[in-house]
């Protein structure tokens, strides 16, 4: 059986779009299994808002994460790809989530180049750090897995905070 970051590798080298609708808990992300998608996001947001009924900003750590993902990849056999925040801090503690999301069974990590703290994607307010840091965290992340199938999504909030010509 290939490794997780190694079966959504696959999906991501298919032609077309891949749907990973978002899951908060182990239920949620079986009922998108059975529904035929190929892949589960674990949605940060989703765990803020029904684990502590509070929007995105940052109150989630990492060991919250880690729970719901375990018990998520446990119930589905689709490849899972978390939010990974941050990485929860600087690169020494990306390297870490990382890691330990490896551990949980997941495919892979998506990264934010936020502030700490940081505001959900659709939330005002958000800040980002310099290219040269973010790109110092991916560096990070990609040196401390494990398996080099895990897959590692970098995303950028700087539209809204710097505009287009600083997130190209």
């Amino acid at each position: 059986m290939l490794a997780p970051g190694a079966r959504l590798r696959e999906l991501l080298a298919d032609p077309g779009i891949i749907v990973a609708p978002g899951a908060y808990d182990a239920l949620t992300a079986r009922l998108v299994e059975r529904a035929g998608f190929p892949a589960v996001y674990l949605s940060g947001a989703g765990v803020s808002y029904t684990h502590l009924a509070r929007p995105d900003v940052g109150l989630v750590g990492v060991d919250e994460i880690l729970a719901r993902a375990a018990a998520i990849t446990a119930a589905v056999e689709i490849p899972v790809l978390a939010d990974g925040d941050t990485g929860f801090g600087n690169a020494i503690n990306t390297q870490r989530t990382v890691r330990s999301y490896e551990r949980a069974g997941l495919a892979g990590i998506q990264l934010e180049d936020q502030t700490f703290p940081k505001r959900c994607g659709h939330l005002a307010g958000k800040e980002v750090v310099s290219a040269e840091e973010m790109a110092g965290k991916i560096t990070a992340a990609a040196e401390a897995r494990h398996d080099p199938s895990f897959v590692i999504v970098a995303r950028t909030d700087a539209l809204a905070s710097s505009g287009l010509a600083e997130a190209l």
